[in-house]
């Protein structure tokens, strides 16, 4: 992420253009304002002491658990008030939005939000968590899966533009974690194409995908895996709801020469027909909600031919998570991913296990993994922070898709997430 910084070294950039991002440029004020900015002051420093970073105030005070290293993760507070006024509002929407306002910044922001990733169920004092459903925001119905917003929640990501995307993904334009075949010393970009081959095919293995092979797609992508599949010799449906994708998805089969065998349609999963010797899956369940994984399973299971197999990546977070945050609205459905939620793996089991006849069969756990794919996105699309101002994407959405990348990638460094390949197969009986 490209920064100017005075000589003290706190970031200059302009505030948020009311006009685009109304709420952003002027934090909440008057007394209920001020008391919780003061109350969230004082548990930052009070928690900073158990954690791993330097906080630096603009007066040059320093808190946090490593002041005297000068190599820690460092958290730069340009506007302390502002940011407790955010926070104190909106808690970790709050949190997000303040970066995204200039209010804090870092250095190296994936190893700040790493060390509080690995602390997140201890920075709230127990005594104050029960007091969350309460101040927070509750997730918007508009957002909620249902046929009718499930379009308009994949436009607000995956229609942003084509070009955007191209700008730090690899030439297979594949957005989801790849499968590199180390990890020390840490992979380079110029291996992330193989390691996203690497990805498709051990799940094209994993759903026995060969010729003939009649395979179903949930979330196409950009067409990569389709790609794949169709040079087995299968022929492939593969849906979405994303029309960008859809059209440049197409032109990527045609010219390498397999539109005849890849049949792509706009369409939501539970209008599915047909039968399939394969259903595959990458990333897709995590935008379905949990109140429809159980028609999202069924409809796989109508549509799947005898013998047929099921291969699905997901992310997951542990159950005890899921169950504790599964009502939260949280600074990534709000500007990244709506209407979405990260399952368990014990909630894929059971659903499938209580509503349809598949089982998992295999589990592969890549969470390393991802780590390192999004520190290759982060690091490219900071190379490419001129190019996508050139696209239109002011330099607050740049600082907004730095944070994304950056809080996922600290997700997955500090294992609060996984990322897993789960293979299913269908038990008739048991």
């Amino acid at each position: 992420m490209n920064e100017t910084r005075t000589e003290s070294g706190h970031d200059t950039r302009p505030a948020p253009d009311e006009n685009v991002w109304p709420g952003l440029s002027a934090p909440p004020a008057g007394l209920r304002a001020t008391v919780s900015a003061r109350v969230v002051d004082r548990l930052l420093r009070r928690a900073a002491g158990t954690l791993a970073v330097r906080i630096e105030y603009p007066d040059g005070t320093l808190v946090g658990g490593a002041v005297d290293d000068p190599a820690a993760p460092r958290m730069i507070l340009r506007d302390p008030q502002a940011f407790a006024r955010r926070v104190g509002r909106s808690g970790l929407i709050g949190f997000g939005e303040s970066y995204m306002a200039g209010d804090w910044t870092s250095p190296d922001l994936s190893a700040v939000l790493t060390v509080f990733a690995q602390q997140m169920a201890s920075l709230v004092p127990k005594p104050l968590q029960w007091l969350r459903a309460l101040v927070l925001a509750s997730r918007p119905s508009s957002e909620n899966g249902t046929a009718e917003n499930a379009r308009t929640n994949v436009s607000r990501h995956y229609d942003l533009s084509n070009e955007l995307f191209a700008a730090f993904l690899d030439d297979t334009m594949t957005y989801s974690s790849a499968v590199f075949g180390e990890l020390d010393p840490p992979p380079r970009f110029d291996d992330l194409a193989a390691a996203q081959r690497a990805k498709i095919d051990r799940l094209l293995d994993a759903a026995r995908v060969g010729p003939g092979s009649r395979v179903l797609e949930i979330g196409t992508g950009w067409g990569e895996l389709c790609i794949r599949a169709a040079e087995r010799g299968a022929t492939v449906r593969s849906i979405t709801l994303s029309s960008e994708q859809r059209e440049l998805a197409r032109e990527r089969v045609a010219a390498a020469g397999y539109a005849d065998s890849v049949q792509i349609d706009l369409l939501d999963y539970r209008s599915l027909d047909g039968s399939y010797d394969a259903v595959v899956s990458v990333e897709m369940i995590e935008a379905v909600g949990e109140r429809y994984w159980r028609d999202y399973f069924r409809v796989i299971d109508d549509v799947l031919a005898p013998g047929g197999a099921v291969a699905i990546q997901a992310i997951t977070m542990p159950h005890d998570r899921m169950l504790a945050t599964r009502r939260t609205y949280t600074w990534v459905h709000k500007y990244i991913f709506p209407g979405g939620m990260l399952p368990s793996h014990r909630a894929l089991d059971d659903v499938t296990r209580q509503h349809t006849s598949l089982r998992i069969v295999d589990t592969a756990s890549l969470g390393p993994h991802y780590a390192e794919t999004l520190r290759l996105w982060k690091t490219r699309f900071a190379a490419a922070a001129d190019r996508v101002a050139a696209l239109g994407f002011d330099d607050t959405f740049r600082r907004m898709w730095h944070f994304y990348l950056s809080y996922s990638e600290a997700g997955f460094r500090s294992g609060y997430i996984d990322v897993e390949q789960i293979t299913f197969a269908r038990t008739e009986s048991e």
